[in-house]
């Protein structure tokens, strides 16, 4: 079964053509973040009008991948009525899948609207997903470089990490469709933190990624006692939740402080990126024994750290708890998750009764 997956959240636009619900045979993405730096964050009106320009084009390319055509010139990247990209539609696509929530509600119109169009235009079943499922299931999916590797199968009942810049949720997952919500972030989330603190330190947005690569210059060669101890906000709490705006003050604080403002900011960085970490793997953990649950995913754009990753992976195994971590480039938001949430979720709509929901949560 071939599904086309769509996804216009944010601040990306991406098409996908996953197999089966496990193989990627197109992923294409085009992201606005280069134009969102400026602005130290995404704008949506940017985003948007980037969104505008681009959907058609990323879908065709992806199509295009699919179909092999070998002539990719303008004329054809940004033509869906191409008779060799119809014919394939016509033989091959079973499904299109399209997120309609959460995000923000101008790129989720232009990618709503999009698919609606395709699936009445093609005559194909339309599978509505929510965005955050589209971000557990990249853990089902075999990475395109990798095509020889053992597809990955988890285990249910598990419990799932969500962690990206808008959201910071832990869900219990019994089985495809059958979701949870049982902690989440009563302020910040751990990736909207992350850029928050880059600012703080001038680092450019996302930030996520730039506080990592300045925490990695940061070496404690005599392990002495660190210059700062940073709080792991609600780690020793019985409930689930996440909070990370205190990190932020204690941040600001430090910066305003004479003597310490002048320490090395790799250090602050490495000391930010420890604290966010321990508290989501420390809930995590909690979460798997609480429910018993013998398999832990992660997903999102903060899924892609590599301290996330290691500890997650080092303190479930000692547990024997089987950890799940997409590909690094399947942790960004990209319509391959969406597809593949689509195949396992099945839950087809008329596309005119699809209208999209900014606010979607669990």
């Amino acid at each position: 079964m071939n599904i086309l997956g769509i996804e216009s959240t944010c601040d990306e636009t991406s098409a996908s053509v996953v197999k089966d619900g496990q193989k990627i045979l197109s992923n294409i993405v085009a992201s606005s973040v280069d134009l969102q730096k400026k602005y130290g964050g995404v704008v949506p009106e940017v985003a948007a009008r980037e969104q505008i320009k681009v959907i058609v084009p990323v879908i065709a390319e992806a199509l295009i991948k699919v179909t092999q055509i070998r002539n990719t010139k303008f004329e054809i990247r940004n033509n869906l009525s191409n008779p060799k990209i119809l014919n394939w539609v016509k033989q091959n696509l079973d499904a299109i899948a399209i997120s309609y929530g959460p995000g923000l509600i101008g790129s989720l119109l232009i990618g709503v609207e999009t698919a609606k169009t395709l699936a009445v235009a093609f005559n194909k079943p339309l599978i509505k997903v929510n965005h955050l499922v589209g971000h557990i299931y990249a853990n089902w999916l075999q990475p395109m470089r990798h095509s020889n590797d053992q597809i990955p199968n988890p285990k249910f009942p598990l419990i799932a990490l969500i962690v990206s810049g808008g959201h910071t949720d832990l869900v219990l997952v019994k089985g495809h469709g059958d979701y949870k919500l049982i902690g989440t972030t009563l302020d910040d989330a751990a990736g909207e933190t992350f850029d928050k603190v880059a600012r703080l330190l001038g680092l450019p947005y996302p930030g996520g990624g730039e506080i990592e690569r300045l925490a990695s210059k940061f070496t404690n060669s005599n392990f002495q006692t660190p210059k700062i101890i940073l709080p792991r906000p609600m780690i020793g709490s019985k409930d689930l939740n996440f909070s990370f705006s205190g990190l932020k003050t204690a941040v600001f604080n430090i910066m305003k402080n004479d003597e310490l403002k002048i320490m090395n900011k790799a250090e602050i960085a490495d000391e930010v990126q420890k604290a966010i970490v321990d508290v989501l793997v420390k809930k995590t953990i909690n979460a798997s024994q609480q429910f018993d649950c013998s398999t832990i995913v992660i997903g999102g754009g903060v899924s892609a750290n590599r301290l996330l990753r290691s500890q997650m992976t080092d303190n479930a195994t000692r547990l024997k708890i089987k950890t799940f971590c997409p590909s690094e480039n399947l942790c960004v938001d990209n319509g391959a998750v969406i597809a593949v949430a689509g195949f396992y979720n099945q839950d087809k709509i008329d596309p005119q009764k699809l209208e999209v929901n900014p606010n979607l949560h669990f």
